[in-house]
C-alpha cells in the first residue's frame, strides 16, 4: 500500500512539473504586462504613453496606425500583421523618439 501511495505522489509531482504553455516571462497573452515584444505571442509590447505600463497587444491590421519595427521592442503603435507593410516616413529623430507612425497597407495592393 505504501508503494502505491509513493507511486501516486511521484506521478502527481510529474504532472505538476510539466510547464504551462502560457508563460510567465515569455509566450504572454494579449493584455499581460511585458518589457519587450519578444515576450508576447503577438510579438507586440505596446504602451499608450511614456509613463504607462507596457502590455502585449495584437499587431496592427490593414489601414490601422503602425510603427516600423525598432530595436527597443516596445511600441506606441504595434507593427503590422504578416503580409502587410507599414508605410512610414523613417527619420532619425522619429526612430530615436519612437514617433515615426504610419499606416498598414497590403503589399500586393500597393504595387497595383
Amino acid at each position: 500500500m505504501e508503494k502505491i501511495l509513493v507511486l501516486l505522489l511521484v506521478a502527481l509531482a510529474v504532472v505538476y512539473a510539466v510547464p504551462d504553455p502560457r508563460g510567465i516571462i515569455i509566450n504572454l497573452e494579449d493584455g499581460e504586462l511585458c518589457l519587450n515584444s519578444a515576450q508576447c505571442k503577438s510579438k507586440c509590447c505596446h504602451r499608450d504613453t511614456g509613463l504607462s505600463l507596457a502590455r502585449c497587444a495584437p499587431k496592427a491590421s490593414e489601414n490601422s496606425e503602425c510603427s516600423a519595427k525598432t530595436l527597443y521592442g516596445v511600441y506606441y503603435k504595434c507593427p503590422c500583421e504578416r503580409g502587410l507593410t507599414c508605410e512610414v516616413d523613417k527619420t532619425i529623430v522619429g526612430s530615436i523618439t519612437n514617433t515615426n507612425f504610419g499606416v498598414c497597407l497590403d503589399a500586393g495592393r500597393s504595387r497595383e
